[in-house]
């Protein structure tokens, strides 16, 4: 049977997430050019102000199939870009190409694009098939379009809870999941730009809030600290990687630790704000319960990352409730336990 549009664009999809905690807040972008269902070249955009997927997908064709590509077509999962920012317009480099069928799943929310670049390729007489499996794209790019018509990082809540709904024990450190759930909190560590916990949580648990489980970057760390009771020896303290510490500047050579003067009565939208200044597009929430309860209160939140363990704990700190109104995007099994992931209901 001969692949179809939307096989092609799923390779896309595949080859976008390689791009996942890179090239934020750019969209995770892939690109795959075919002649006579024959793919001859692909690429995907791997960092944030390099080479966007197109360009890459054109530079790997071999040059014997260079011919090929006035008679081949360009599958892209997003719209390719219109304007001059990091890297020059991509819809260029497809007109100077003369590949004459161009296939998108989405066309790119961002005002400077908007559909223009598809305009372009069709006033040029490009072939141009849009909006092919255009909701698996925007699931792919929500962070991207989020940051784009929301203003604001995309704030995912994490957090595992026993079968009888725990957190974990009051005032001790409760490990719930098993080792392959511990592995996949790490990798979405390793996706998003920023990664948060409360104050309670940073001193029961002295977590390091790094990635060590899985290949790619660790986030910025965000710690709540308003009373400035967090041990000088916690980990969140120890300088090693870019943190953000909510609360009272401590005395100590700190290089990569900023101290944040934000107000306690109003701290969530200005945290935000200042993650916007510093082009931090997601944010991880991972607890505790005060603050994923103060997140979903108040309505910023996006998505919830839910990790359900057999295990039974009969007591502990009660786990805050998925809403209502969350629609639930994915569940799996992994392990023992079970991954459940949800986003507001539109």
């Amino acid at each position: 049977m001969p692949a179809t549009d939307s096989d092609f664009l799923r390779r896309c999809f595949d080859l976008a997430r390689l791009g996942a905690g890179r090239v934020s807040p750019n969209p995770m972008v892939g690109a795959v050019l075919v002649h006579e269902d024959r793919i001859i070249g692909e690429g995907w955009h791997q960092r944030y102000g390099e080479a966007h997927a197109e360009v890459q997908a054109v530079a790997s064709v071999a040059a014997a199939d260079r011919p090929l590509l006035p008679q081949s077509t360009l599958y892209c999962s997003l719209e390719p870009c219109f304007h001059f920012g990091q890297t020059p317009p991509c819809v260029d480099l497809v007109l100077a190409e003369r590949i004459p069928r161009v296939v998108v799943s989405n066309t790119d929310p961002n005002p400077l694009v908007a559909g223009q670049s598809l305009q372009k390729l069709r006033a040029a007489g490009v072939e141009v098939l849009e909006q092919v499996l255009a909701d698996e794209g925007a699931y792919l790019n929500r962070y991207f379009f989020h940051w784009i018509q929301q203003q604001r990082p995309y704030v995912v809540l994490k957090w595992a809870q026993s079968a009888d709904g725990y957190l974990g024990r009051a005032g001790e450190r409760t490990a719930i999941t098993g080792p392959l759930a511990q592995r996949l909190v790490h990798r979405w560590r390793s996706e998003v730009d920023a990664i948060l916990v409360g104050a309670t949580t940073a001193r029961v648990d002295d977590p390091r809030l790094d990635n060590r489980l899985f290949w790619g970057p660790s986030p910025l760390r965000v710690v709540l600290d308003w009373s400035a009771r967090l041990p000088a020896a916690a980990q969140l303290l120890d300088d090693s990687q870019p943190s953000w510490v909510l609360g009272p500047a401590r005395a100590g050579a700190f290089r990569q630790t900023e101290f944040l003067n934000i107000s306690p009565a109003d701290w969530i939208p200005d945290l935000l704000a200042q993650l916007r200044t510093a082009k931090r597009a997601i944010l991880l929430v991972e607890g505790g319960a005060t603050t994923l309860r103060q997140f979903l209160d108040r309505g910023y939140w996006d998505e919830i990352r839910l990790l359900d363990s057999p295990l039974r704990l009969a007591e502990g700190v009660p786990a805050p409730g998925v809403p209502a109104s969350a629609r639930l995007r994915e569940s799996f099994p992994l392990g023992p336990d079970r991954v459940q992931i949800f986003t507001k209901a539109v």
